[in-house]
């Protein structure tokens, strides 16, 4: 698995648990998915995403989109 594969696991991950705990918790919860639709966002324009730069310092093999 590349980083551009587990960047977009994991933003799914975080989307589902946002959805989840606003649904259980409170609705305050969506700022979290809200978050994590501008950062996709962001990183899709600038190429910039922190948990790209987190994994490549892991040792995960780089993707076509976070080089």
């Amino acid at each position: 698995m590349n980083i551009d594969r587990v960047v977009l696991a994991f933003a799914g991950c975080m989307v589902v648990t946002s959805l989840a705990l606003a649904h259980f918790l409170s609705p305050w919860w969506l700022l979290l998915a809200l978050f994590v639709g501008l950062n996709l966002l962001q990183a899709s324009f600038t190429g910039f995403c922190p948990l790209a730069i987190i994994l490549r310092h892991a040792g995960v093999r780089s993707g076509r989109a976070f080089n």
